[in-house]
């Protein structure tokens, strides 16, 4: 199949082309490098550039494309309750375009990546995909208002997909430090410490970034009459945690590190266990990568390409980076990149 990916230059997409290619897709993509250089280890080797900012996406940019992938996004809640309304504009309104330009292009197959942060403050029993949705922030609120939207574009020639990812995780050569294993594993690495702000009570599901581009690339070609306007919790029971949990792992996995659950930010109200059979039953797709294998390849690749604080707290952290692009000149009020370069 020819595939667009949205957000190829991202944290997700960056894992993900090569997994389809190797799958035997023909991968473009399209990016405002944002995090274009926000790169840790080998410089990925990126497929070749349709388009840049979301909101000026055309059906001219998807002709001849079987399949959108569609990851870009303004992407963590902080960021969002920054910029409510950008969040909306970038993440809602401009999701829709594109599903609409994608339609309007002939393109058959859409993929979403939503997320399972949907569920809000969910309590501690596991949730499927039909559980009510109660989103706490901007970012969350976008992705479900995007899934009702697109899924009444579906026909017999336009299959929409929603991905519901978990928490990601895992080494990216464009590195996220801003998730919470990728976090904790940083701090470890750093400092000595495996830091948690909360009290350490609320559950959070994992996936690991391979594990995510797998479920994609099984909903590229599962039968449409199965995926058509579905949506799929992607990850799996054995990675529901709470975060007192998650650093607890990381604390045996990095020597030398101890745990330090300071509570300083009080409690978080973000809190859910999910529940992802439908993936399984359906799609034959069951997630591999476990926290303990995820945090050791976390922690080896810091380590072994040099990881700073620096670094860290400012370039692979979402907000931090998108902030400096602004201090710099390089983004104007509504997020809209100002030079070519990063």
């Amino acid at each position: 199949m020819r595939v667009l990916v949205t957000g190829h230059q991202g944290y997700l997409g960056t894992v993900m082309v090569p997994m389809l290619i190797a799958a035997g897709h023909e991968v473009a993509g399209l990016d405002n490098g944002y995090f274009a250089d926000c790169i840790l280890g080998p410089v990925p080797d990126d497929p070749p550039l349709v388009g840049g900012d979301l909101r000026d996406v055309t059906p001219d940019h998807l002709a001849g494309f079987d399949a959108v992938i569609h990851l870009a996004a303004l992407s963590n809640d902080p960021l969002g309750a920054l910029e409510p309304e950008i969040t909306h504009d970038i993440n809602h309104h401009a999701s829709v375009r594109l599903a609409r330009a994608a339609k309007a292009a002939g393109v058959g197959r859409f993929l979403y990546a939503s997320t399972c942060s949907v569920y809000g403050a969910a309590g501690d029993g596991l949730v499927g995909e039909d559980a009510p949705l109660h989103p706490l922030t901007p970012y969350a609120e976008s992705k479900v208002r995007v899934e009702g939207d697109v899924a009444e574009l579906a026909d017999s020639s336009f299959v929409p997909v929603f991905l519901r990812n978990a928490t990601a995780f895992g080494f990216s050569p464009r590195l996220r430090a801003d998730i919470v294993l990728n976090n904790l594993v940083g701090h470890a690495v750093l400092t000595g410490h495996v830091r948690v702000l909360s009290d350490g009570t609320p559950w959070r599901p994992l996936v690991h970034a391979q594990d995510v581009a797998q479920a994609f690339i099984v909903c590229l070609t599962a039968p449409a009459e199965v995926v058509g306007a579905r949506a799929y919790n992607i990850g799996t029971e054995a990675n529901n945690l709470t975060v007192a949990e998650i650093a607890e792992w990381v604390a045996q996995t990095v020597p030398g590190s101890t745990l330090l659950i300071t509570g300083e930010s009080g409690p978080d109200p973000r809190s859910y266990r999910v529940e992802f059979s439908r993936a399984r039953n359906e799609l034959g797709f069951e997630a591999q990568w476990t926290i303990p294998a995820g945090a050791k390849e976390l922690a080896d690749a810091y380590i072994s390409y040099g990881l700073t604080a620096d670094a860290f707290t400012r370039r692979f952290t979402r907000l931090a980076r998108l902030e400096s692009l602004r201090d710099d000149g390089r983004l104007d009020p509504t997020m809209r990149r100002i030079t070519a370069g990063a």
